[in-house]
């Protein structure tokens, strides 16, 4: 028979065993919570942004893959399209695990402090696009580069400010890869562009100034 003091602590110790359940739980919870990035915040709108970024690059990408003469371009394309197209998937997850729409409510570029209406920078137009699709082998393969250049020149500033604001390593670790990949890409696209005989396009359509180190 258990002394009578042992009997009277026994609800008592159940009774701090299951408060430190709860509050181990409730911990948890809050850092879960904590940790997940909210819908204004530097990661969603990244995700968000570059994710509609990379999707008119895949389809300039596609329609130039389909339409050249150049095994060389048509490789270059095909390797692009499938790289950003696995990037917005990736962003796209991300949303879907925090819980959070694949559209945001705040302009393009706000959580950079850069409020966009319209095309973000570096995009094709409407129209250009529509030349991309008219034009001939040749051609297309200028304009590709032409308009993708500028288009990757916009999307490094965009990766390196969010790096620059996250502290989420699977966000850092992919703007990372695409400013690394992206910087490349426009030294290779310049030099085809030499050996085609025309001239890459002067500046960048990015924002200057977006982050700062």
């Amino acid at each position: 028979m258990l002394p009578k003091n042992s009997r009277d602590t026994g609800p008592l110790l159940f009774a701090l065993a299951a408060a430190a359940v709860l509050l181990a739980a409730l911990s948890l919870w809050l850092y879960l919570s904590w940790q997940q990035p909210d819908d204004g915040s530097a990661e969603a709108g990244f995700a968000r942004d570059m994710s509609v970024h990379h999707a008119q690059a895949v389809e300039m990408a596609e329609i130039v893959r389909d339409k050249t003469g150049s095994e060389e371009v048509r490789l270059m394309a095909a390797d692009m399209a499938l790289t950003q197209q696995g990037q917005i998937g990736q962003m796209q997850g991300w949303l879907d695990v925090w819980g959070l729409p694949a559209t945001g409510t705040e302009p393009a570029m706000s959580w950079m402090g850069h409020p966009t209406e319209g095309r973000m920078p570096g995009m094709a137009s409407p129209e250009e696009i529509e030349r991309l699709q008219k034009a001939s082998p040749e051609e297309a393969d200028k304009m590709f580069f032409r308009l993708m250049i500028p288009h990757h020149q916009a999307a490094v500033p965009m990766a390196e400010a969010v790096m620059d604001q996250t502290d989420r390593p699977e966000v850092e670790d992919l703007a990372g890869a695409i400013a690394a990949t992206q910087k490349g890409e426009i030294q290779v696209m310049k030099d085809m562009l030499e050996k085609r005989g025309a001239r890459a396009p002067s500046g960048s359509q990015g924002h200057e100034g977006m982050h700062s180190h």
